[in-house]
C-alpha cells in the first residue's frame, strides 16, 4: 500500500507527509474514524514511507528491499497486535496468526471486524486483545535494528484489548523506545481509556468525499458515472460499504432477507415463526449479528426518510428501494426513534456477550407493538 494508493483523504496524506519531512513524526498515532475511511490503508502507507531507503516527496520508491518486503507485509521492523482468540492457550498472541492476518489485509486493506472474524473463521466467539499480546508488543519492540530505521507496532481495534492489556500498552507508550513508532486504528474512539487517548496524537479520518469516490470508482472499478455516484452516496464516504452495494454479498443479503422477515413476521403478529426466526439469527455469530442489527438501524432511517420523497437524502440499492415501496408508510414520526432505539439497546446487548436467543426474540416481540403505532 502507498499513498498514491490510499482512497481520498489528501489532507490528511499531506499532513503525515510534513510530519515526516520536518521530523516531527508522534511516536504514537491514534487514526480514528468509522469503517472503510482509508484508516488501516494510510497506516500501511506511512509504515512504507518511513522504511523506504529512497522515497519521494511524495511516496515510497517501491523498488527498494524495504519496499519490496512491505509487498507481502513481511518487513521485519513491521509488526502487527488486532483481537484473536484463545484457543486453548495461556499465552495466545497475534503472531500465532499472522497468515490469516497478512491474507486477509493482502485481500482488503481496509479491513472489517467482519472480514476479520471470517478469516478465523470464528461463530460466537468475540475477539480480543489478551495481556499476552501486550507482552508480545514489548518483546517486537526490543528487537534490534539498523540505525535509523523505524520499529513500527499496528495496533487494530485497540478498544477490544481487555484492562490488564490496556495498562501494559499505557507503560509502553509512556517510556517508548528510540527510533519506534506506534499508530493504533480504532473504529470506536470512546472505548478507549482516556490514558492511551492522551498519550496518542488522534488523527481523525471523516468519511471519504463523495466526489472522489465515485472518481475512483469510475476509474478502478468500470462504473458508469450515475452509477457511480449513486454508489458513493449511498455509501456515505466509506469504500467498504461502496463495495458491499457494487456486488451485493452473501452477508449483505443474509441480512437484507433477515430484515424483511422480521419485519413481515412481526407485522402477522406469527409469534411461532418469530421464534423460529430469533433461533436462526442467534445461530450465526456474533459479527454477524452486530452487523444485521447496524444493517437494520440503516434500514429504519432509510425507509423513515423514503416518506419524504427526496430520493437525494436516500441511501437503498435496488432491491432495498423495492422493498421500501410497502415499507416505508410503516416508520413514522410515531415509532421511529422508540424502533432506533430497540435497535441499539439489542446492539449494545450482543456487544456485551448476553444471550443472543434472548436478545433477538424480545426484539422480535418489541417490533410486534413499534409496526402497530
Amino acid at each position: 500500500m502507498f499513498f498514491r494508493d490510499v482512497i481520498g483523504q489528501a489532507a490528511l496524506k499531506e499532513k503525515l507527509l510534513q510530519s515526516v519531512r520536518h521530523n516531527r513524526l508522534p511516536h504514537a498515532l491514534l487514526f480514528s474514524g468509522g469503517i472503510g475511511v482509508s484508516k488501516m490503508p494510510m497506516a500501511l502507507a506511512l509504515a512504507r514511507y518511513v522504511s523506504c531507503h529512497h522515497p519521494s516527496a511524495e511516496d515510497a520508491c517501491g523498488s527498494c528491499p524495504s519496499c519490496l518486503a512491505f509487498d507481502k507485509l513481511e518487513h521485519i521492523n513491521l509488526h502487527f497486535s488486532y483481537p484473536i482468540v484463545n484457543r486453548g492457550s495461556k499465552n495466545a498472541r497475534s503472531i500465532d496468526y499472522i497468515k490469516e492476518w497478512r491474507q486477509a489485509l493482502l485481500k482488503q486493506p481496509d479491513i472489517t471486524p467482519v472480514q476479520w472474524a471470517e478469516a478465523l473463521k470464528l461463530e460466537n466467539q468475540q475477539p480480543m486483545i489478551y495481556v499476552s499480546q501486550s507482552d508480545e508488543i514489548q518483546d517486537d519492540l526490543l528487537l534490534k535494528v539498523a540505525e535509523g530505521e523505524y520499529k513500527i507496532m499496528i495496533i487494530w481495534q485497540p478498544e477490544k484489548m481487555n484492562e490488564a492489556a490496556a495498562n501494559k500498552l499505557l507503560k509502553i507508550l509512556e517510556e517508548p523506545y528510540p527510533q519506534t513508532l506506534f499508530i493504533l486504528i480504532t473504529d470506536a474512539e470512546e472505548f478507549l481509556l482516556p490514558t492511551i487517548l492522551s498519550r496518542t496524537q488522534r488523527i481523525h479520518f471523516p468519511p471519504i468525499d463523495t466526489t472522489v469516490l465515485a472518481a475512483y470508482l469510475q476509474e478502478r472499478m468500470g462504473l458508469s458515472v450515475a452509477d457511480a455516484t449513486d454508489v458513493s452516496r449511498r455509501a456515505n464516504g466509506s469504500f467498504v460499504r461502496a463495495m458491499e452495494y457494487i456486488s451485493l454479498n452473501e452477508e449483505s443479503e443474509r441480512c437484507f432477507q433477515s430484515f424483511v422477515s422480521l419485519m413481515r413476521l412481526a407485522w402477522s403478529r406469527d409469534i411461532l415463526k418469530l421464534k423460529e426466526w430469533s433461533e436462526v439469527e442467534s445461530s450465526t455469530g456474533r459479527e454477524s449479528q452486530k452487523r444485521f442489527l447496524q444493517y437494520a438501524l440503516r434500514m429504519v432511517r432509510e425507509n423513515f426518510m423514503t416518506n419524504f420523497h427526496a430520493p437525494e437524502m436516500v441511501y437503498l440499492n435496488e432491491q432495498e428501494r423495492k422493498f421500501a415501496v410497502k415499507f416505508a408508510p410503516f416508520i413514522n414520526e410515531k415509532n421511529v426513534i422508540e424502533m432506533n432505539e430497540t435497535l441499539a439497546e439489542a446492539l449494545q446487548h450482543i456487544e456485551q456477550n448476553v444471550n443472543a436467543k434472548m436478545v433477538f426474540f424480545d426484539l422480535s416481540l418489541k417490533m410486534i407493538m413499534l409496526l402497530k403505532h
